[in-house]
Formats: C-alpha cells, structure tokens, sequence
C-alpha cells in the first residue's frame, strides 16, 4: 500500500465542522467594513521576493528566517507573502490607486512563516487587513480603531481586549532614538539575552519588546522615546487620544510598543488578551506613510492594521460567543420512499429554494428505508424532516415532522408548504439566513 501523504507541517486542513465559524468571522468583518465604505481588494499569495525586502527590511526576522522563498523556471525570486501590507500597496500603486486619491482598502487571505507551529500561530495562516491611503489626520487613525471596536462589541469582545497604543514619531525621529538606544544597549551587553544581544545589531527597537524579565529590567533606565519624540508627531499622537477619549474607547498607553516592521511610524497599537495564553495580540497596525515611496510610488500617508483568523476564531471558542445558531447546518431534511418520491422531491426542493432563498434545505439522496433516513434527518441538525412517500404524491401533501421539539407531526399541502415552513421556522427560532 503507498505510504498516504499528510499536510505539510504548520499547514492546516478546515474541515466542516469548523468552517461555519470561519465564515461567521468573515462575513461579520465584511458586513462592518461595507458599513463603513470599504471596498475589497484581493492580491496573489505570490509576490517578487523584493518587495518584501524593501518594505518589511532586510535585516528582520520575517527576512532572513521566517520568508518562504523559492526561484521560479524564468530564475526570478518570488515569495509566498509573509503579510499583506506591501502586496496591497504594491498593487495599488501599479494600478493608479494612489497619486493625489484618497483610498480605502480591505482583503482577507493565507500568509505564509516558517516559524515554530503552535497553537493560533501556523506556518500557513489566514488574516484580515484593512489598509488606507492618501488619509494625513488623526482621525482616520481614530476610525480605524472604532471600527475594530465596533468589532469587538458585535462578536462580543471587548471586555476582553485590551487596547495598547503608542507612537514612533517620523523616520528621523525614530533613527535618532534607535541610535541612542543602541548606544545605552551597547553598554549592556554582557547583561542581554540572546535574542536580544543578536537584535541589537539588525532590529533594536524590538528588543524593547523582550519578554525576558532581565531584559526588561534593564530597559528601565533606558533612554525614553518621549525624549525624541518630534512635535507634529506628538501632537497627532495627542489628538489621537482626544478623538478616542471623545468616543469612549479605552486604552493603555505602552511606551515600548514597536510593532516588528521597519516601515512603521508615527501610530502603533495592538489589540490584546489574557485568554489566549503568550499568543495574546489579535489585531495589531499602525501608520506607514513612507511605505509608498519607499515601494517607488510618490509620498503617501497610509495607516492599517491586520487581524488574525485563527486567533479571533479561537478565543470566541475559549470564551463560548459562537452563536448556538451557527451549529446548525439545515433547516429542513426531504426525506423520500420510492422513485416516484425520489423524483417528486428534487423538484419539491428546487421549489421550496426559489420560494425561501434563506431557506437550508438538505435533500436526501442514495435511498435507504425510512428508518435510516430518519437517522440521517437527526444527525443533520434539521427542524423539521418533510416525508414524501406514495401516499402524500397520491394526496398533493408532504407530512412534517418536527424533530427538535416534541410535537406531532402533521400534513401540509404541497402548494402550503412555503409558507408553513417560513412561518413555523421563524416561531421555532431557526434562522433563514
């Protein structure tokens, strides 16, 4: 027997029994960012490897270990995409999005890191972005974090999250604190982690993010950001605040906060939770207004963020806010006896799916007597199982028998059956959806 082939490791199958949540999620997000004039935008998962490069830096993690890099026959390098950031500037920019237009922009879809697979973390995984460009004030900043609070409070979140915020100044600003940082570091060295001591020389600013208890210890007579902070950049951080005050969105200022991306600047957050264990962020962005440019395109604010999938999908299942609704896979289960029924009752369904376009109908198929058939209407979670056999064709009828709630079953005629089951459906809470 030939050896059966399994997923790569890190690259998970979705199978049935979890996809409705999935698509709970997205359709959620799509419906919240319609609301709010989004448009969406789909990119490849396979990009020029360049593109990463410059955008996301050549010296980080995601860069020299984590990117998923292969030469094609034509000998180009291309990258399955690590983020979705730089495609989606990428390909605004080559299609005229940009130049002198205001955009809003949202795509969902795999990334792709080889790090070590763990639980809401995979080499394969799904996230949602939403990216806006030619947008200069904070208070695109400020939409951008009440749409992900409206979010939350519709999926039934957010006393669960906690928003983290910060600002990394302009370019110039953040180069003067990282050479400062450097420097105090320097002096230290012998007194930093590993991870930390070999950060220093390629990403130091992340190395205020080490969750190393020594590590943080030190940083505490570090040089503080706040010192180099240049004032436009404090003054949209400030009004930031005000708006989000105004609003009533809570958050914690976190003056170590960085974000893991060279091209970030001025707003950096990070929604967050204790439920999930050391894979607490869920949603994180920031502002990148010199992406564009550094992408080849003319200067350009741009600000965004990118939630992930798995996380969100896992933490509603750790907290139990999956609608019970969502568990139910059909409203109706057609059973039929013979042929004449079984031809009858493809049609009925097709009838019954004009009539109700909401309507979660599963015909049986593949015979089997009116026991097993009965099994099957059990075990697919249906309301109501329609009977059609030779005595309901002779008489113009279709028998209903409700399955979940203990009632008797009962005969409706077939020219009924629409409005019965609308009505009936609607009383007993099943969603047409």
């Amino acid at each position: 027997m030939a050896k059966k082939i399994q997923a790569i490791r890190g690259m998970n199958d979705l199978l049935p029994s979890q996809s409705h949540r999935w698509q709970y999620l997205e359709h959620t997000v799509a419906r919240l960012l319609a609301r709010y004039g989004y448009q969406e935008i789909r990119m490849p998962i396979v990009e020029s490897t360049a593109l990463f490069k410059r955008s996301i830096g050549e010296v980080t993690d995601i860069v020299e270990k984590e990117m998923y890099t292969f030469e094609d026959r034509n000998g180009d390098s291309l990258t399955l995409r690590p983020e979705g950031t730089a495609g989606c500037v990428r390909a605004a920019e080559e299609h005229g999005l940009l130049f002198n237009q205001q955009q809003r922009l949202w795509y969902h879809g795999p990334m792709f890191r080889h790090e070590r697979p763990q639980k809401g973390r995979y080499r394969q995984f799904h996230q949602i972005g939403v990216e806006t460009f030619g947008l200069n004030g904070p208070d695109i900043d400020a939409e951008l974090l009440l749409i992900t609070a409206r979010l939350w409070q519709e999926l039934g979140l957010l006393e669960h999250l906690t928003l983290e915020l910060n600002t990394l100044g302009s370019a110039e600003a953040r180069a003067a604190y990282k050479a400062a940082l450097t420097t105090y570091l320097q002096g230290h060295f012998d007194a930093l982690d590993e991870d930390s001591q070999r950060r220093l020389s390629s990403n130091p600013l992340r190395i205020l993010d080490s969750k190393v208890a020594s590590t943080q210890a030190l940083l505490e007579d570090a040089p503080a950001f706040d010192d180099y902070l240049d004032a436009a950049s404090r003054t949209h951080f400030e009004q930031l605040c005000r708006k989000l005050d105004a609003a009533g969105v809570a958050y914690r200022l976190n003056p170590r906060l960085v974000r893991g991306l060279d091209y970030y600047s001025k707003t950096v957050f990070e929604w967050t939770t204790t439920a999930l264990g050391a894979q607490g962020t869920v949603c994180a962005g920031g502002r990148y207004d010199g992406l564009v440019e550094q992408l080849g395109g003319k200067a350009t604010p741009a600000v965004g963020f990118a939630m992930g999938i798995e996380r969100l999908v896992l933490l509603l299942e750790t907290l139990e806010l999956f609608p019970a609704a969502l568990e139910q896979r059909v409203d109706v289960y057609l059973t039929a006896l013979g042929e004449a029924a079984e031809a009858q009752a493809l049609l009925l369904a097709e009838r019954l799916r004009s009539e109700l376009p909401q309507l979660r109908l599963l015909t049986h198929c593949g015979g089997g007597s009116f026991k097993q058939q009965m099994k099957r209407a059990d075990r697919s979670g249906a309301t109501f199982a329609l009977l059609l056999g030779e005595d309901e064709i002779e008489q113009g009828s279709v028998t209903v028998k409700p399955l979940r709630d203990g009632q008797e079953q009962h005969t409706c005629a077939l020219g009924d059956l629409g409005q019965f089951l609308a009505r009936h459906l609607q009383s007993t809470g099943a969603q047409l959806r």
